[in-house]
Parts: structure tokens; C-alpha cells; sequence
């Protein structure tokens, strides 16, 4: 079916009735972006997005993300009219409870969204990540001079909301590094925020701003359908760079009354309005959910061209599997997300005579398990030296070369964490990133989507307590720990000994259900001789009981994290006369997915003297420690000093624990 002005326009049309309909029938939402949008979107997905309805996970898939979630309505319409499984009534149910339409897209919860957009830039910058990912896959299994396997492209809209964020600064610095071509932004440049006109608070010159970040440049008028054609059909074209398209468009494009002011950014246009705007625009001013018949068919036509696209690719992926036997194994593994069962096995060993910092043992048994696993990857904010993150001798990506399997993310740990979550959900990469601890605060809302999407990411967070000693309280974290087991879906683990972050390894690399923080010490820790103690393999519970001097139910049971496990154990050693029990618990979130029968035998409920003993806020611990327990935290911020200092000034020392525990047992 051949694309005319009026076939366009009666689509884009289309959409604008579909996104004031269910805006105004929620009486909540955004109509301004998704009328603004709508010729874009229009050309977009009918001449050029390559994508299959039938299957929305088609691997070689174009992908696209709608950064300024909140114009959600807009993809929703655009997925309904291509054929995806997003009936008509889900479209009139908006943003109501259990609806497939909910206010912001969602990853895993709705046919066709690629990532969830919320806070504006997290899609922007998880969208670099998609495109990275994209030409990763392409270095590793195009074959020079065949058809390719790997031949998809990342469109992005956003808003001026979207470039306002930080996070954008990040990225798009990121990806105009990387010279990260088959990625183009559409900038909806409208002009208008919540308050007024961006005027108020931006000015920003865009152009030369992306001109900044070695991007390429398009200037259009967002509602001319032959210049968005034309800007599509460069960007296509340009190599070595992301191409920026900056659209000029009228927010709620088509409202008589209220086109390109604030009022139609976040609210209904009201029922009055909604009736002179379909008028204005030629569709049926009684008619809510209107679709006509051509447009469903102009929609279907595009979907048809997607499905034969996806028909060929299957046919050439067939063949390119059966000469590449070794390759076509290894995607599947990737894209499926497949571990190997016998992964641990893999895992160094250290020697209990030679202690060692828990980030240096977890760049070794990182670099082991990598030799098994080609699909991770993963680097640091301009930390792998002190994170021990970089994968020996397995290259590195840098501008225009995406084969090695080391990022330099650079200082910039909130983009480092949103393009992990679009690598891991474009598929065919298990990814980690890493940084000082008392950095995941500029990581945490990325963080947050990762939890919302259960991506399986993994942190590397060192430098993980007062104990970096010298650098002082700027950089040593007290209540990050607290605050990342406050997040649903985030599994936190601080390993107690160099053997116990092997194990916490193998735990982050089987955790599928959402993402892993693996917090590290800079400082040297004892290797425990598991000859005399329990298999270092238990971490995978969360919490077990690594030394008792007797049978049965305590008198005291001492419950610690990564270092303090060292001086819970040498006091409760010194405890004679006493049955004392000391548990490692790495992981609140491993423990409590145990039987509650487990959990009992590690924490005996009998026993209701407990004393905690971690170098962080005591938040929390009261779960574990009922009314006849104690804690050793630090409940304020840490100081300058050598860490052996600091120890015996914040109390952290087994001599400190001793008395502690002595004070519960005397009470």
C-alpha cells in the first residue's frame, strides 16, 4: 500500500483521537506530547520501523523507546493500531488498575514496550544502551561480507523535560564518544513544561549542544510530512555518529483552544474541547476510540512488511547457524540467559595464609567466570583500577568499536547504570558496572528501574564502609546499605571473606528475577579455612551459622556482614563458658527467601540474645534482633583517618564486640 499526505495524516489524526479518548475517559493524563508527536510517529512506524507484531521479541527487531513516558498514550495507540496484543479495550481502560495501559509504559507488563519510562532521560539513556548492545552483537556474530544477523536501529523520542535531566548530559556525552551510529532522537521540541514555556528555566541552544557531543544534526518541522521523511532517510545514512533530529512541534497539535500551552501538557483537554478539536481536525466530533477502517488497514499493511522482514531474517539466521555452529550456540545461550550449572566450579581458590581485599578477589573470580562466559561484559565510572572490574585481555569498546567486552562508562555513574539496563534488555549480554559505594546514590534511580523491570544487573559496589579510612566521610557509605535493601527486587550481598564473594558471584549470576549489588572491601580480610568452617557455597541462603563451640539452642547468637565477620568471630571465640553461636549473613534478601524452617535453624528463636555487628546505619537490624538484641553500627557519618584507627574509635574491634555480647549475656 503506497503512503499518501492524506494516509499519513488520517493515521496521525487517528492517534490524536485515540490519546485525548483515553486521557479524557481516565481524567488523568497526558494528551500534549502524543498529539505533538503524532506525525512523527506516524512515518516512523509505517515506512521505516522494522518490527513484527506477531512477535514482539523478535531478536533483530528495530527497537523503540519513548523517553517522555508520560505520553504513554501515544505508544499504546501505535501498538493497538499495528496489530499487537493491546485490544481496543485496554486502550479505554487507561490507567486503571490491572489495565494493559498503565500511566507509564512497562517493561514485561505490555506487548511491544522495549523498556519502562518514567523519570525523564531513563529512557533516553537505557535507549544509548539498546544501540550499544546492538552494535556489540554485530562485531561478535556478523560474518565479513554475508548478509547480516544483526541489523536492527534504536529510535528515541524525547522531550525537552528529557534534555533538561542530567542524565541526558551523560549519555548523549556517551554516545558521541562512542561514535554510536543506527541510533536516532527525535527531539520533540515543543517548548512547553508543567509550569509555562521552557523559557522559564532553559536556553539552552540544542544544536550546538549535540554539535558538542559529536552528534549529527537535523533541524525540522516536526507536522511536514516530506521533512521528517527526508530526516529519516539521512539519519539512515550518516555513519560514525547518532543523529540527533530536532523536531519543532506544537504540543497538543490541533486544540483550538489550547495548542501550545501548559494546559494541555499534563490534564484532559475536557469533554468541550476534545469535540472542537476532533472538528478542527475533520474526525467525528461523537465518536470516542474512533479508528477508521483505512487507517487499521494502513497499520496492518506496515505490520505485513514487518512480518515478511522477520520471515527472511528467520531463513537467514537458519543458515547462518548451521555454518556458524559454535556462534548460533553461543546466542542462545546469551539470549536466553543460560548459566552454566556447573559454573562454580570454575571458581578460584585462595590461600587462608594470604589475606585479600574482597574487590581484588572479585576481579579474579570476575575474570575467571568471564572465561566461561562470553555473553558478560560490563566495566566501571572510571574505576576498574579500584573496582577490579576489567576483564583481562578481553578488549575494550571504544569509539566506533564495539567487539571488546570492557566499557569505560567515564565519570558518569547514573548513565553507567540506565545504559546497563538498556544492554541487559535488549538481550544477548549479562552486564555489571561498577563504582565506589558511596556513589550508588547517583546510580539509584536507574537502580530503581532495574528493579521495577526485574533486570538481572550487577553492581560492583567497593569500598563499602568507613574503613577507606583516609578519604573520609565524603566517601565512606554508612547509610547506603539501608538504603539499598529498602528497594524491592534488590538483592544485596556483602560477602565475608575473599571464598564467600566467589559464592556471592555465582549468587548474582543465578539471581534472573532483578538486580544484584555485590559490596566489597577495600581493605584486606582473612580467608576462613573452610576445612575448619562451613562451605562458603551457603551464601546462597543468604545467612547460615559458620561457628558454634556447642550443641543446641544458644546462649548468644552474634549476626554479622562482610568484615565484621572477622571480629564477630574472634570475639565470640573468646566468649568461654558460653554457648555462642556466630551466623555470616550476607544477604537480607537470600535469607528471607529461605523456608521459614531455615531461617529458624540459623536464628534459633529460642535464643532472643542477638547482637548485629555491621559497619552501617543500624536501620533495619530490628528485624532480626526482637527485644532482647543490641547492634554495633554506625548511626553518623565516618571520619578521616587510617581505617585501624577509625576501627577502634567507631567501636568496630572484636574487643568492642566481647564486651557487647558479655553486656547481654550479664543481663
Amino acid at each position: 500500500m503506497k503512503l499518501t499526505h492524506e494516509s499519513l495524516t488520517a493515521a496521525a489524526n487517528t492517534i490524536r483521537g485515540l490519546a485525548m479518548d483515553g486521557v479524557q475517559t481516565a481524567k488523568s493524563g497526558h494528551p500534549g506530547a502524543p498529539m505533538g508527536l503524532a506525525d512523527i510517529a506516524a512515518v516512523l512506524w509505517l515506512k521505516y520501523l522494522k518490527h513484527d507484531p506477531s512477535d514482539a521479541r523478535w531478536a533483530d527487531r528495530d527497537r523503540f523507546v519513548l523517553s517522555g513516558g508520560h505520553g504513554s498514550m501515544l505508544l499504546y495507540s501505535l501498538l493497538h493500531l499495528s496489530g499487537y496484543k493491546l485490544p481496543m479495550e485496554e486502550l479505554k481502560r487507561f490507567r486503571q488498575v490491572d489495565s494493559l495501559t498503565p500511566g507509564h509504559p512497562e517493561y514485561g507488563h505490555t506487548d511491544g514496550v522495549e523498556t519502562t519510562t518514567g523519570p525523564l532521560g531513563q529512557g533516553l539513556a537505557s535507549g544509548i544502551g539498546m544501540a550499544i548492545a546492538e552494535r556489540m552483537a554485530a562485531a561478535r556474530y556478523n560474518a565479513e561480507g554475508a548478509d547480516p544477523v544483526v541489523n536492527h536501529r534504536t529510535w528515541i523520542f524525547c522531550g525537552d523535560g528529557d534534555l533538561e535531566e542530567g542524565i541526558s548530559h551523560e549519555a548523549c556525552s556517551l554516545a558521541g564518544h562512542l561514535k554510536l551510529d543506527r541510533v536516532t532522537l527525535f527531539y520533540d521540541s515543543n517548548g512547553i513544561t508543567i509550569e509555562g514555556h521552557t523559557s522559564l528555566a532553559l536556553s539552552d541552544d540544542p544544536k550546538k549542544r549535540f554539535q558538542a557531543y559529536n552528534w549529527h544534526v537535523i533541524e525540522i518541522d516536526g507536522h511536514d510530512f516530506g521533512q521528517i521523511d527526508r530526516a529519516i532517510r539521512k539519519a539512515m545514512k550518516v555513519t560514525g555518529k547518532p543523529v540527533v533530529i530536532i523536531c519543532k512541534t506544537h504540543i497538543g497539535k490541533g486544540s483550538p483552544n489550547k495548542q501550545d500551552t501548559h494546559a494541555v501538557h499534563g490534564a484532559p483537554l475536557g469533554e468541550d474541547e476534545v469535540r472542537l478539536t476532533k472538528r478542527a481536525l475533520g474526525m467525528p466530533e461523537d465518536r470516542f476510540f474512533h479508528v477508521p477502517a483505512d487507517v487499521y488497514e494502513t497499520f496492518r499493511a506496515s505490520a505485513k512488511k514487518g512480518k515478511r522482514a522477520r520471515n527472511k531474517w528467520c531463513r537467514l539466521f537458519k543458515e547462518w547457524s548451521r555454518q556458524n555452529p559454535e556462534k548460533a550456540a553461543q546466542w542462545q545461550d546469551a539470549f536466553e540467559g543460560r548459566i552454566p550449572d556447573d559454573l562454580a566450579d570454575s571458581l578460584p581458590a585462595f590461600d587462608p595464609a594470604k589475606p585479600v581485599a574482597t574487590r581484588s578477589a572479585s576481579g579474579i573470580v570476575l575474570n575467571a567466570l568471564a572465561k566461561r562466559l562470553p555473553q558478560l561484559v560490563g566495566g566501571s565510572a572510571d574505576l576498574a583500577p579500584s573496582n577490579m572490574t576489567w576483564l583481562k585481555d578481553m578488549g575494550e569498546i571504544k569509539p566506533g568499536e564495539f567487539s571488546g567486552r570492557n566499557f569505560h562508562f567515564g565519570v558518569r555513574e547514573l548513565a553507567m547504570a540506565a545504559v546497563m539496563n538498556g544492554v541487559q534488555v535488549h538481550g544477548g549480554f549479562r552486564i555489571f558496572g561498577g563504582t565506589f559505594f558511596v556513589f550508588s546514590d547517583y546510580c539509584r534511580p536507574a537502580m530503581r528501574m532495574a528493579a521495577l523491570m526485574g533486570l538481572p544487573v550487577i553492581y560492583v559496589y567497593t569500598h563499602d564502609s568507613f574503613y577507606v579510612g583516609e578519604d573520609g566521610p565524603t566517601h565512606e557509605p554508612v547509610e547506603q546499605i539501608a538504603a539499598l535493601r529498602s528497594m524491592p527486587n534488590v538483592t544485596v550481598i556483602r560477602p565475608a571473606d575473599p571464598t564467600e564473594t566467589g559464592a556471592a558471584w555465582i549468587a548474582a549470576l543465578n539471581n534472573r528475577r532483578g538486580p544484584t549489588a555485590l559490596l566489597l572491601t577495600r581493605q584486606n580480610m582473612n580467608v576462613l579455612d573452610r576445612s575448619q568452617y562451613p562451605a562458603a557455597s551457603n551464601l546462597e541462603k543468604g545467612a547460615y551459622t559458620l561457628w558454634q563451640n556447642n550443641a543446641g539452642t544458644p546462649d548468644l547468637t552474634i549476626i554479622a556482614t562482610g568484615s565484621e565477620v572477622e571480629i564477630a568471630l574472634a570475639a565470640a571465640k573468646r566468649l568461654e563458658g558460653r554457648n555462642v553461636r556466630v551466623v555470616s549473613m550476607p544477604s537480607w534478601e537470600l535469607f528471607e527467601a529461605q523456608p521459614a524452617a531455615y531461617r529458624d535453624s540459623v536464628l534459633d528463636p529460642a535464643c532472643r540474645r542477638r547482637l548485629a555487628v555491621e559497619a552501617g546505619v543500624s536501620f533495619g537490624w530490628e528485624r532480626y534482633l526482637g527485644d532482647g538484641g543490641a547492634v554495633i553500627s554506625l548511626d553518623t557519618y565516618g571520619a578521616s583517618g587510617p581505617y585501624k584507627e577509625l576501627a577502634k574509635k567507631f567501636g568496630f574491634t572484636a574487643d568492642n564486640v566481647l564486651a557487647k555480647a558479655q553486656a547481654l549475656l550479664d543481663r
